[in-house]
């Protein structure tokens, strides 16, 4: 069964697209698009964005603290097509 693609809009205009990647992070980082990160397991929190817009899920809960409206590229994946703030 062939994973779904969804658009991921960022807040510069750029639109990138998610599909066959473990991850948020890593479908950014194959289409270029950079993004600070550290740990890449959600326990540090520098890959920290804002979802403006849609839904992700989370495999396992993050340990980073997360404020309202914030996501960890490193450990989600899109729900929907979704609008991010880097």
């Amino acid at each position: 069964m062939q994973k779904p693609l969804f658009s991921v809009l960022l807040d510069d205009g750029r639109e990138v697209h998610f599909q066959h990647a473990t991850t948020l992070l890593d479908s950014l980082e194959a289409q270029d698009v950079a993004v600070h990160y550290q740990c890449r397991e959600g326990y540090c929190g520098s890959c920290r964005v804002q979802l403006l817009e849609g839904d992700v899920h989370y495999a396992e809960e993050p340990m980073a603290w997360l404020n309202e409206g914030d996501i960890l590229p490193c450990c989600c994946i899109p729900k929907s097509d979704i609008k991010i703030k880097l």
